[in-house]
């Protein structure tokens, strides 16, 4: 190997850090852990006279620099101190070996480029941890950690198969909850292991989903302009404090998925932007490295180096944090080569046509290296159109995610709830429509930040009518959003009827739980977590058409649908089928005496009621249970006479043995 000269005359000869079949994966863009590998790493290393040096391997890929050397607070910033040498194979890769060093020390890379000239200080691309924001350099650190969440990992995949519950809260972690009387600052990570952990288990969500934890410079983005892709944001504190707190909400069954964002990163210059002098890891042309909307770049998902950070990364959160799903941000806005732009603003692909084949493959790459990698996790994907198969496996034709969010219903839904109930007769296809795609692919209902931020109200304020009916139709949203199929997702202060947009500098407003209503939104949200935890029929079959079935959809006049869910258990001792009737009233109108057709006779049980007093509701029902008559109705052979409360959801259920 050709030696690299390092500090005081250390070089890179005794560390055999990279090996050829490295090389030969990261050359063939098939090395899904380069994390392992470049960046910074703590070695011991034996000198030539058998004396054991401890100390720090540098490497970084920066095949257009003329000169690359690491800067720190250990060498005075001197960028002349510890320069770093190219590898002989011509991967591109600079590297160093600097003796003495050790965790916490802070550097960066200066890259002369010998392209444009330009020299730059740049934050490590695979940094562990990072300074916190404004400061942007990273900090030599380990990725070490005593788990003991071991009994949830290996349960996993009991948890987390699609035919499970999902129910997630969606939440920012700087913003879920601040102390007031310490400058409103943020709760750390070991806070948030202790009060988010007990919060989630009284709510009773499967899951929780962080927005963008990974090191971001502008607190404002929301972690949606990431530059640190392999290290959380040290706002909140060390990674290990981070591992922990996964750890706890392991610990008390509760599963963790990450947001993370391939889709496009910020244009600060300490980061990957003009990464060596050119244009690195984005794309040169701006019609496609540039994105208008967000004033960011785009990855060049053509380049096999840009692929392998991004898998490598990705992995990356599932090997080391143990997180159990990734959400994919902006997946519409990867698939478009037109995506958000006029007429002679993009650049068609080879066939002529806007879809982007590179993005395409880079997803379908992820997609198989996640599931080749972690059966037992799932990824989702926030994608807007109705681009086909999002969620068929990749050996089928499809881009091989596990879940897909539901744009559409959540949008259809909350048009439709905004209307007053006295025209509501009037778009009740907003409703029905979004039943007919409802299982074209595995999907998510999302309730989620980005429809409670820049003017568009919080959930109870999009909601019209006075203070009661605000609150009466929240619940009747999130009661039809559980009985609905498909996967379950709520942003944080919506489970409380908060009255506030979100916004990243607030706490969630939790002193109104004093008020009544908005406790008994969170209780009818605990409910209705427990309900659709406990019953099959609502999560089990999701994604299989004859788990659902209409019963009445076309009464337009009086706004309301029924709909029932259903799901047999054929296998061991106890076999039995169990159906959940849902029925809705849109308007504040109560309806007696109501008629429905039912599969079976019998006495139905009234397992939820939205309406109920406990939960800020007028106490309309129907004392718990009703009994099937032979009656006909709605092509049914019998039919049950049922209260249907104003501005209400109720869950009827009956089960019997097979």
């Amino acid at each position: 190997m050709k030696e690299n000269p390092g500090h005081n005359g250390y070089s890179c000869a005794n560390i055999n850090h990279f090996s050829d079949y490295d090389i030969y994966l990261f050359k063939n863009g098939s090395h899904y852990r380069l994390y392992e590998k470049l960046g910074a790493h703590i070695y011991d290393t034996v000198d030539s006279t058998g004396m054991i040096i401890k100390g720090v391997h540098f490497s970084v890929w920066a095949p257009n620099a003329q000169s690359v050397s690491v800067a720190g607070d250990f060498n005075g910033w001197n960028i002349d101190a510890n320069p770093m040498g190219p590898r002989w194979d011509e991967s591109g890769i600079w590297e160093a070996f600097v003796p003495g060093l050790s965790k916490g020390c802070t550097y960066k890379f200066h890259i002369k480029s010998k392209i444009s000239q330009q020299q730059t200080y740049r934050a490590d691309p695979f940094a562990f941890f990072c300074e916190t924001p404004p400061k942007t350099a990273s900090i030599i650190w380990d990725t070490e950690y005593n788990w003991t969440d071991l009994p949830w990992m290996e349960k996993r995949h009991l948890r987390n198969r699609l035919d499970c519950p999902f129910s997630i809260y969606e939440f920012h972690a700087a913003s879920w909850k601040r102390v007031a009387d310490d400058f409103n600052r943020s709760l750390s990570y070991r806070e948030l292991a202790q009060q988010l952990t007990a919060y989630i288990k009284d709510t009773g969500f499967t899951h929780v989903e962080l927005m963008p934890v990974m090191e971001h410079p502008f607190y404002g983005s929301w972690g949606y302009q990431t530059t640190g892709y392999f290290a959380p944001t040290s706002r909140l504190g060390a990674p290990q404090d981070f591992m922990y707190l996964i750890d706890c909400l392991h610990n008390n069954d509760i599963g963790v998925i990450l947001d993370w964002v391939p889709s496009h990163f910020p244009n600060d210059m300490h980061a990957l932007a003009m990464f060596d002098g050119t244009e690195l890891y984005e794309h040169k042309d701006p019609k496609k490295g540039f994105h208008p909307d967000w004033k960011s770049l785009i990855f060049n998902y053509g380049r096999r180096e840009v692929r392998q950070f991004l898998i490598s990364s990705a992995l990356f959160w599932l090997d080391k944090y143990h997180a159990d799903g990734l959400r994919i941000d902006a997946v519409a806005s990867m698939l478009y080569l037109d995506y958000s732009r006029k007429e002679g603003q993009w650049i068609p692909n080879k066939f002529g046509g806007r879809e982007n084949l590179e993005a395409i493959e880079f997803l379908k790459e992820l997609n198989t290296a996640v599931y080749k990698n972690y059966g037992d996790v799932q990824t989702f994907a926030e994608e807007s159109t109705a681009w086909p198969a999002v969620t068929k496996p990749v050996y089928a034709g499809g881009l091989g995610f596990g879940i897909k969010w539901n744009m559409g219903w959540m949008h259809d839904s909350l048009q439709y709830f905004q209307k007053d109930p006295v025209y509501r007769k009037f778009h009740h296809n907003e409703l029905t429509f979004t039943f007919w795609y409802a299982f074209f692919e595995n999907f998510i209902l999302p309730l989620s930040h980005d429809e409670v931020v820049y003017g568009k109200k919080s959930l109870l304020e999009k909601m019209p009518g006075d203070n009661w009916q605000k609150f009466a139709n929240l619940r009747l949203l999130l009661a039809y959003m559980y009985g609905f199929p498909g996967k379950k997702l709520l942003f944080m202060g919506n489970e409380i009827g908060q009255h506030e947009e979100w916004h990243h500098e607030a706490s969630i407003d939790w002193g109104l739980l004093e008020n009544s209503e908005n406790a008994g939104v969170k209780k009818l949200v605990s409910d209705l977590n427990i309900i659709y935890r406990t019953e099959k029929a609502l999560h089990a079959n999701d994604f299989m058409p004859e788990s659902f079935e209409w019963l009445d959809f076309g009464d337009s006049s009086q706004s309301t649908l029924f709909f029932s869910r259903r799901h047999e258990k054929t296998t061991g001792e106890e076999k039995y089928k169990s159906t959940i009737v849902v029925a809705c009233n849109f308007t504040p109108s109560p309806r007696y005496k109501y008629r429905i057709g039912v599969p079976e006779p019998g006495v139905w049980k009234e397992i939820l009621n939205s309406d109920a007093e406990i939960y800020g509701g007028s106490g309309h029902g129907n004392f718990g249970k009703v009994k099937a008559a032979k009656v006909p109705s709605h092509s049914k052979p019998y039919s049950i006479s049922i209260t249907l409360p104003p501005l209400a959801v109720i869950y009827l259920k009956k089960q019997t043995r097979i």
